[in-house]
């Protein structure tokens, strides 16, 4: 299996810098953009930014929490449905099942667009398997990244051919970015549940990252796997920068 390669960018990244960089993606052949949804920034109104200038590239969201951001808030008017993916989480939820399975049906009731879910825990992961179109995986080693794919393509059943496995890696291209990389890498695992999870794994968290490309081919256990961009500064040259060395490491998997 060859796993889709994808650039991910926070969605605070201004609107003129998607605009350029985004035909640049496509042109490179990337499989999508993924946009975090974080406070500050809407990723919905970034990707529409997106969709403007492109024709191919697929648009997507990673994800939306539900607790800040209700469904009943959220605006995809404007996206090309037929390359959308509406990634959604949790968040904070004191019932992150039952808030999860409801936006699930709720947005399914609005768009025609692929509905993926954020899922750390293997509680989360089976109900993305058996009712989106995708599940989110996040700070994952490939060989966890392997028996995440395996848990869910058994929790699938008959749906397994009708959900995939997409993995965000934090990535950097530059050695200048490595600090960088490190400081996301300890606040990631600052958070208790994030923490957790490494302890489980018996990883540190920057074991999870890719370094300038090393390990990129060892991520094909998963269908799409999102190159979180780090950068020392998230100038549109930086950007443009990676995407392009990111290109040459995926041509190097053939």
């Amino acid at each position: 299996m060859r796993a889709a390669v994808s650039i991910g960018l926070p969605g605070t990244t201004d609107h003129a810098t998607l605009r350029a960089l985004a035909p640049h993606l496509e042109r490179l052949g990337f499989h999508a953009l993924w946009l975090n949804d974080v406070p500050g920034g809407d990723s919905l109104a970034g990707l529409r930014s997106a969709a403007e200038v492109t024709e191919r590239l697929r648009l997507a969201t990673g994800v939306i929490p539900l607790d800040r951001r209700p469904v009943q808030r959220l605006d995809p008017t404007g996206l090309p449905t037929d390359r959308t993916t509406i990634g959604i989480g949790s968040g904070g939820s004191r019932h992150p099942l039952d808030v999860v399975a409801d936006g699930i049906a709720a947005l399914r009731s609005r768009t025609d667009a692929e509905v993926a879910v954020g899922a750390l825990g293997p509680k989360m992961r089976r109900l993305a398997a058996r009712q989106a179109d995708a599940v989110v995986l996040n700070w994952l080693t490939p060989t966890a990244a392997a028996r995440a794919m395996d848990d869910l393509r058994r929790d699938a059943g008959d749906r397994a051919d009708a959900v995939r496995g997409v993995l965000y890696v934090r990535t950097i291209t530059d050695g200048a970015a490595r600090a960088a990389l490190q400081r996301e890498a300890d606040r990631y695992g600052s958070f208790a549940s994030y923490a957790a999870n490494f302890a489980r794994l018996g990883v540190q968290p920057i074991d999870a990252t890719i370094d300038r490309g090393a390990t990129l081919a060892s991520y094909d256990v998963v269908d799409e796997v999102v190159l979180r961009a780090i950068t020392v500064g998230g100038t549109l040259a930086e950007l443009e920068r990676f995407a392009d060395e990111a290109a040459r490491w995926r041509a190097a998997m053939g």
